[in-house]
Formats: structure tokens, sequence, C-alpha cells
């Protein structure tokens, strides 16, 4: 198995950089409320963000792992299948229910469940599909 690492790394920073603009622009002051940021002082709430380093890091890692396990199934399944439907299915087969399942037992108060969901399985639909249309160009 031999894989070409440009458009794994291109895939994963490109990933990086929507989840950065969908949960600070678009939808950060929604996911603010939802996790209670909003109520805190404002010096809690910079000290928080300037101790994200690791976090950023670790999701870094994960969105890498992410898009080697698309990569795979996108270079070595038969050429016949549509790549996009294919970035679909792994996100309604796999993204998803795991996600849904991390806000149902997560601890997620019940009031913000429905749009923790919605926000989480945009932010990765966006993520997967752009992924897929790096993979592509490559592939």
């Amino acid at each position: 198995m031999q894989f070409n690492f440009v458009p794994i790394i291109l895939a994963g920073v490109v990933q990086f950089a929507i989840g950065a603009v969908w949960y600070s622009f678009l939808f950060g002051k929604l996911w603010g409320r939802i996790h209670g940021f909003d109520k805190l002082p404002k010096e809690v709430q910079q000290k928080m963000m300037k101790e994200m380093g690791p976090y950023y890091a670790l999701q870094a890692l994960m969105t890498l792992i992410t898009t080697v396990v698309l990569y795979i199934f996108i270079v070595y399944l038969p050429h016949n299948w549509n790549i996009y439907a294919l970035a679909i299915f792994f996100w309604i087969g796999f993204v998803v229910p795991t996600q849904v399942s991390a806000v149902i037992f997560g601890g997620t108060e019940k009031k913000w469940i429905v749009k923790k969901i919605a926000v989480q399985a945009g932010a990765s639909f966006f993520c997967l599909e752009a992924a897929a249309i790096i993979i592509h160009f490559f592939v």
C-alpha cells in the first residue's frame, strides 16, 4: 500500500480550517451558549482560549487519521464509486452515529441536543466533502 501524503496533509489542513471557521465565525456564539462559555467572565474565557493548544493538536491528529481512512476508502475501492457519495456514506455511517451518541450520552443539556448534533454533523459533512474533493484531485 503506497500513500500519497500530499493530498492527506492538504485535506487535513483544509478540514482544520473549515472547522475553525465553522466553530468560530459561523457557529461560535451558538457553540459558546451550548457549552456555557457565554456565562463565564471574559478573563476565564481568554484563559481557556490560551490553554487550547494541546486540544487543537489532538484534533489535528484525529483529523489526519480520519483523512487517511477516507483516502484508503477512495483509493482502494473500485473506481466506479462516486467519491463524493462515498464521503457521504462515510459520514452518515460512521461519523454521524458516533457524534449523536457522544452528544446524547455526553451530558449535553436536553435543550441543546438537536442544535449540537446539527452543528457537529454539519461541520463534519463539509470537512469530509472537502477532503474528498482534494483527494480526488490527486488520485
